[in-house]
């Protein structure tokens, strides 16, 4: 009996001894899940812009955003998928760690100098190359640009266990200024996107959610929350140790989400790309100008196709449309002809009031295109 209680008191008490690589403590192990989100979005993020990639693709040109767009599409997924066999291959040296640790807040410095700029570029772009805002958005630029570049000399390895991973993480809580230099430049592009929207708004009632999707102001904002979320893992939370990463868990989605957002920004331009594209709601090409069609007599009878042009200087036209077809003229309730000596077809140019925009100094000019069908009566004898 003795013999046996000795045997099974110590089977009882041994243990099985995980690796490192599965012995890991909570804020890691929570950091290695995160990261798998991580790469499920940025590859989630490729497989559905594929479409709107391959119709860039197909217009027309090369300006500097469709440039920056094709630019961002590579780089995003070949940086992470670099960061992540750092992270969880299992066989990688603390030594070779010591000199890959800076890839991360190096490349990461480059994604976001890149989306940054692409902010710069449309928020001028949106406000009809108003200086004043490109003196503003360029110096938050110049600031992001040269404090990313400090920051990266101050970040270290985080002390893990041979095969836990790769991670960087500051040397000191300041260093978060990394992260705070870009996310003032995303507020002031969101708060210049939406008081851009705000004015054209106080211009032409519209509907506010038609609004938000046509200024990409879901954009501008899912860009500041996720820098705002990471600014709090950043100043608020503290690491249990030197060893625990938690201050870095949602720097790499907030570098991922940034770019992804970004390049919706680039495909939510309405019209061609030159010089950061024009402001949706400022001025209506030809063909989304409205146009409306009224019936006046029953079909398959002479037309008399109208065109509205706003101008500045009221004037009154008449432009052979089609080749002359003499026949009866018909009369409007004013007493005069519509039609330009028994031509049944013609544009009749209308000058109508100018909608121009207060912060504007041109005059938008807006072309509609009617209809109207009249029922030609038998001259009397």
């Amino acid at each position: 009996m003795s013999g046996n209680s000795t045997n099974s008191s110590s089977s009882g008490n041994d243990t099985v001894q995980l690796p490192p690589s599965l012995d890991l403590p909570p804020h890691l192990s929570a950091q290695k899940y995160f990261f798998v989100c991580t790469l499920t979005v940025a590859a989630w993020d490729v497989l559905v812009l594929t479409p709107r990639t391959w119709r860039l693709m197909k217009s027309r040109g090369w300006p500097l955003l469709k440039l920056i767009y094709y630019f961002l599409r590579l780089y995003v997924p070949i940086e992470f998928t670099i960061v992540g066999i750092a992270f969880f291959d299992t066989n990688w040296s603390l030594e070779r760690c010591s000199k890959f640790y800076l890839f991360e807040p190096i490349c990461t410095a480059i994604l976001l100098a890149i989306t940054s700029f692409v902010h710069v570029y449309r928020i001028h772009a949106i406000y009809d190359k108003d200086r004043s805002i490109l003196y503003g958005m360029g110096g938050l630029y110049a600031v992001q640009i040269v404090v990313t570049a400090i920051c990266c000399g101050f970040y270290r390895v985080t002390p893990l266990l041979e095969g836990q991973g790769c991670i960087a993480e500051p040397k000191h809580i300041w260093v978060g200024i990394y992260w705070l230099s870009a996310t003032l430049l995303y507020t002031a592009s969101l708060v210049l996107a939406v008081r851009r929207s705000y004015r054209s708004y106080k211009a032409k009632p519209n509907n506010l959610w038609k609004l938000m999707l046509r200024d990409g102001l879901n954009l501008y904002m899912s860009v500041w929350l996720v820098n705002m979320v990471n600014m709090l893992f950043w100043f608020i939370i503290t690491p249990t140790g030197p060893e625990d990463p938690i201050r870095t868990i949602v720097t790499s989605m907030a570098a991922v989400l940034t770019s992804s957002m970004t390049m919706r920004i680039i495909l939510a331009v309405r019209g061609p790309l030159t010089n950061g594209g024009r402001y949706a709601g400022s001025k209506q090409s030809a063909a989304r100008s409205a146009g409306t069609v009224r019936s006046r007599g029953p079909t398959g009878q002479g037309t008399n196709p109208v065109l509205s042009v706003q101008q500045v200087q009221p004037a009154t036209y008449t432009v052979p449309l089609a080749t002359e077809n003499k026949g009866a003229d018909w009369t409007g309730e004013d007493g005069k002809s519509s039609m330009n000596d028994g031509e049944k077809n013609g544009i009749y140019i209308e000058p109508v009031n100018v909608e121009s925009d207060e912060h504007t100094d041109d005059a938008a000019v807006r072309i509609a295109i009617s209809t109207e069908v009249h029922e030609q009566y038998p001259r009397e004898k």
